[in-house]
């Protein structure tokens, strides 16, 4: 590793955390990446393999771990797509409680800054819309749904309480849906599902009738609020997302436009819990650092497809 202030990321071999990895480098940062590889993909940090100021380690932080002296910890570690989540219950659940204590201990026992990813999900299927930080959210905590809402609002809670009890500089960044370059095609999100079925020529599956809205953020947006945020002072819940709303059936019939697809739409039955209207209030990151997304969806979309092809292609190929 050079001389440059280090930092800490884990779950740094997933989506976000990754490209986390790659932003903090370009900030100057010494990077180290710690990821259990449970749902995080090594090849997403391959790029990286000769840079010395990146460091990965195979490890799992829901045991006590100390990666040496960070001036930031960013604690991005858990399952995080429903397909995940759904499959690895208890891990996400570990990950939200025990791998939080980890990391804030870290934090704490190096006078480091902290910033962890929570979710959205923390204000459930919500009844105020657009939804503020300063909503309490509407949850079933016993739902299938609630591993992950409740693994990240417990998250939220024990990092509050750490900069209330034990004075650690905390950040909470509340991320709305996100995409891009490096999501798993089988994650179960909206647009990789449609992304990877419209390539194909298969049928794009709506669950309901399609009214259901969503907020697509773009992953290079993504990451500048985080940094944005880990630069403030703010201690409380930030909303990081796009507040431009779609229907899943205008995303669909996009994501069609944007890859050319003949593919036709079907309708299955809504999941349960399956929140009705999703959609970040950013005024509170406009304020206080001047953030909010410059990439609309039909952009986002174009420069997202040469990689999901190449997935697609992949899949297919390894199936043959």
């Amino acid at each position: 590793m050079s001389n440059s202030p280090s930092v800490l990321v884990t779950g740094g071999a997933g989506f976000l955390g990754s490209h986390l990895c790659d932003a903090l480098l370009g900030e100057g940062y010494s990077v180290i990446a710690v990821d259990n590889l449970l749902t995080g993909r090594i090849s997403n940090l391959e790029h990286l393999r000769n840079d010395g100021r990146f460091k990965f380690q195979q490890i799992d932080i829901n045991e006590p771990f100390d990666c040496g002296r960070v001036e930031y910890v960013f604690h991005f570690a858990s399952p995080a797509s429903p397909v995940d989540y759904s499959i690895h219950g208890v891990e996400t659940l570990k990950v939200g409680s025990f791998g939080t204590f980890n990391a804030l201990d870290l934090a704490r026992k190096y006078g480091a800054k902290y910033l962890v990813s929570s979710t959205s999900e923390c204000y459930g299927d919500p009844l105020e819309h657009p939804q503020k930080e300063t909503y309490w959210g509407h949850v079933n905590s016993i739902g299938p749904r609630s591993v992950y809402d409740e693994a990240k609002r417990f998250t939220e809670a024990v990092t509050m309480a750490y900069h209330r009890y034990y004075n650690v500089d905390t950040r909470i960044a509340r991320i709305f849906n996100t995409y891009g370059p490096r999501m798993q095609i089988n994650d179960g999100r909206v647009i990789p599902n449609f992304m990877k079925q419209a390539l194909r020529g298969e049928n794009l599956t709506i669950y309901g009738d399609g009214g259901q809205t969503r907020s697509f953020c773009y992953v290079s947006d993504e990451i500048d609020g985080f940094l944005r945020l880990a630069k403030s002072s703010e201690h409380l819940p930030v909303n990081i997302g796009n507040p431009t709303e779609f229907t899943i059936l205008d995303c669909a019939k996009l994501v069609l436009a944007v890859t050319g697809s003949k593919s036709k739409i079907r309708h299955e039955a809504l999941p349960q819990d399956d929140p009705k209207q999703r959609c970040p209030d950013i005024s509170k990151a406009k304020a206080l650092f001047s953030w909010e997304p410059r990439i609309n969806l039909e952009t986002g979309l174009k420069l997202s497809l040469e990689y999901f092809r190449k997935m697609t292609q992949e899949e297919l190929q390894s199936r043959a």
